[in-house]
């Protein structure tokens, strides 16, 4: 038997159609991520999907509605976001009236990479900007969207990656 190899991928949708295409993966048991943020899509016209490739090709033709995948420009295959990223992305907007959105993350640059070893958000892992006057922890979904730490944590609760 072929193993499987199930990755995130983000998938972008017509206007509108986010509640449908949410509904039929439920019905399929597909794993995916809207994010909310006061019950409006964070990102208008996109959900993030996890699933294989083979799936993920053939869920626009399932569903019945337009799904065009993001592509990585350097190697021209499916964009795929790190379980990890994706994963403390979720956890933070979990607490999304203590993080703060960017809406340019591409205006970020070099920050340096940390992980929270202390705290409520023990195991996130991120960059290090100073924004709003503090040191943050931010963590990006690379191309799309970031989101920052709105509470300060101590340079004795971080180690670097």
């Amino acid at each position: 038997m072929k193993q499987r190899f199930v990755f995130w991928y983000v998938a972008k949708v017509k206007y509108r159609t986010e509640k449908k295409i949410k509904q039929y993966l439920e019905k399929e048991g597909i794993e995916h991520y809207i994010p909310l943020q006061e019950e409006k899509p964070l990102l208008p016209c996109t959900i993030f999907i996890r699933t294989d490739y083979e799936r993920a090709l053939s869920l626009p033709v399932e569903c019945g509605c337009t799904i065009d995948y993001l592509y990585n420009t350097d190697t021209t295959k499916l964009r795929v976001v790190p379980d990890k990223q994706i994963e403390d992305f979720m956890f933070l907007q979990d607490f999304s009236e203590r993080t703060i959105l960017l809406t340019h993350p591409e205006d970020l640059k070099g920050g340096e990479r940390v992980r929270v070893i202390k705290g409520e958000f023990t195991g996130i892992e991120g960059e290090l900007y100073r924004i709003q006057g503090h040191k943050r922890v931010v963590v990006r979904l690379e191309g799309l969207v970031s989101v920052a730490m709105g509470s300060y944590i101590a340079k004795e609760c971080l180690e670097r990656i």
